[in-house]
């Protein structure tokens, strides 16, 4: 049997390969855009890519489906309630696909999606019972899907305790499981853990949801801690749906007077450079999103409008092209171009830069008198401990000067580790603020940590 977990390290998404080495076939469940990784393993195997199977309309990535069809001319399966707009074989609850001795079996699990479909995996030279189940996005490492993604919260939560009662957890023990995200995803909550899989006993026994048998107290546990939607899942279910797409990301070189004139007709310019190099010097107006770091598509989601061109300036071009596909992963694909040559040839022009003041967690405790702190985590973040007197605003929602705050005044951007304030600083900017500082390694934990104090609910309120 083979079976490998390919990953989409950025999105914190899972897809496998999944075949019968003997019978020379094989098949992929939730292909990522980026399909030259499962070709190069087929070759290596000496297997053809059949079958392509989807657990889902994805919500967070755009499937590379359809150029992976258009690469093998294998068969796309999708749940019957899926109903995308492209060809395709349906199924439903309980249909079987033989990969030689290796059995895929359908496992209808509504709640992420009405259509959301497991995979349970059988190796009938082994045993007749599932030995793995991919559950693509019901269940992951420590934790649960998001419920309200499709439908309604409640009804999606609802659908996902039956789905877990009534089909994953009725599975052997032993029974491996492998998810469809790893933590990080924005599909997931703040419980999914980084570890690539599990067993149906483990996360019985220490998945805290799992261990609620009262559906009513689930539906309200499930949905207490959802972070907000993602400005651009409906688009990504839409061009998941259909029709298939099997063109590659193009992006054009531009020169540094090209750049200049794109972003003065409204075009966005993303640095994918790390926040240390933005710091130091950066194109004016430009917002800070480094492609180094994990969720680079995710952040980009939030700040890109879609009605605009997105610019991509990078250390280099590679480093700028690389960031193209990880835009295209998640539906941004009105890219007008990135800075040929990096930051470099805009510097080597003697064009107008700007900068970042950068400090650490210590150095704000030295100055927090003097100036304003903007906490820019979430809101279930921000509401369980923050610095005194922080003004809030999640980094992905700041689209002028938060009200209290002076933007003549000196403002420290804090997160919980300095990636999103950096993004967050960069916007402030854009916004009109003359002094941001970047606070950076580190955040609010740190600051906890070393025992200085913060603000909680319950002593706010006395």
């Amino acid at each position: 049997m083979i079976f490998r977990q390919i990953t989409h390290d950025d999105l914190g998404c899972a897809s496998y390969l999944v075949g019968d080495e003997d019978a020379g076939v094989a098949a992929v469940v939730d292909p990522k855009l980026e399909i030259e990784e499962y070709l190069a393993l087929a070759r290596y195997m000496g297997v053809r890519i059949e079958h392509i199977l989807e657990t889902h309309n994805h919500a967070d990535h755009v499937s590379g489906h359809g150029r992976l069809a258009a690469a093998t001319g294998a068969t796309i399966h999708v749940h019957r309630d899926a109903a995308p707009g492209y060809d395709h074989e349906a199924f439903d609850d309980g249909w079987e696909l033989e990969l030689g001795a290796v059995r895929v079996r359908a496992l209808h699990t509504p709640g992420h999606r009405p259509e959301h479909t497991a995979f349970a995996l059988i190796d009938t030279a082994r045993g007749p019972e599932p030995w793995a189940v991919l559950t693509g996005d019901t269940l992951f490492v420590g934790d649960i899907a998001r419920p309200d993604l499709a439908v309604d919260k409640e009804e999606g939560a609802h659908d996902m305790f039956a789905s877990l009662r009534d089909k994953l957890l009725t599975l052997p023990g032993a029974c491996e499981v492998w998810p469809g995200h790893l933590g990080g995803s924005l599909c997931g909550g703040p419980g999914m853990d980084m570890k690539i899989s599990s067993t149906i006993a483990y996360e019985l026994a220490h998945n805290e949801l799992l261990a609620e048998t009262d559906e009513n107290a689930f539906v309200e546990r499930a949905i207490a801690t959802l972070a907000p939607q993602p400005p651009n899942f409906q688009a990504i279910v839409a061009l998941n749906q259909g029709p298939l797409h099997s063109g590659h990301v193009d992006v054009e070189p531009l020169t540094a007077r090209q750049v200049e004139v794109k972003q003065l007709t409204g075009a966005l310019v993303v640095d994918v450079r790390t926040d240390l190099q933005f710091d130091d010097a950066h194109i004016p107006g430009a917002v800070c999103n480094p492609a180094v770091r994990a969720g680079f598509g995710t952040k980009l989601a939030w700040v890109a409008d879609r009605d605009h061109e997105v610019i991509l300036v990078g250390r280099d071009d590679d480093d700028a092209i690389h960031a193209a596909h990880l835009a295209a992963a998640v539906g941004i694909t009105d890219l007008g171009g990135y800075l040929a040559g990096g930051m470099t040839s805009w510097r080597e022009e003697k064009r107008p830069t700007e900068g970042v003041e950068r400090i650490d967690v210590s150095g704000l405790r030295e100055r927090i008198a003097d100036v304003q702190v903007l906490d820019v985590r979430e809101q279930g973040e921000f509401e369980a401990g923050h610095l005194a007197g922080a003004v809030h605003a999640a980094y992905h929602d700041i689209d002028g000067v938060p009200a209290g705050l002076d933007p003549a005044r000196p403002i420290a951007v804090i997160c919980s580790s300095g990636q999103r304030s950096a993004i967050a600083a960069s916007l402030l900017l854009r916004a009109g603020a003359q002094h941001v500082i970047h606070v950076a390694d580190g955040g609010v934990v740190t600051w906890q940590q070393q025992g200085w104090p913060i603000e909680q609910p319950q002593s706010a309120a006395r």
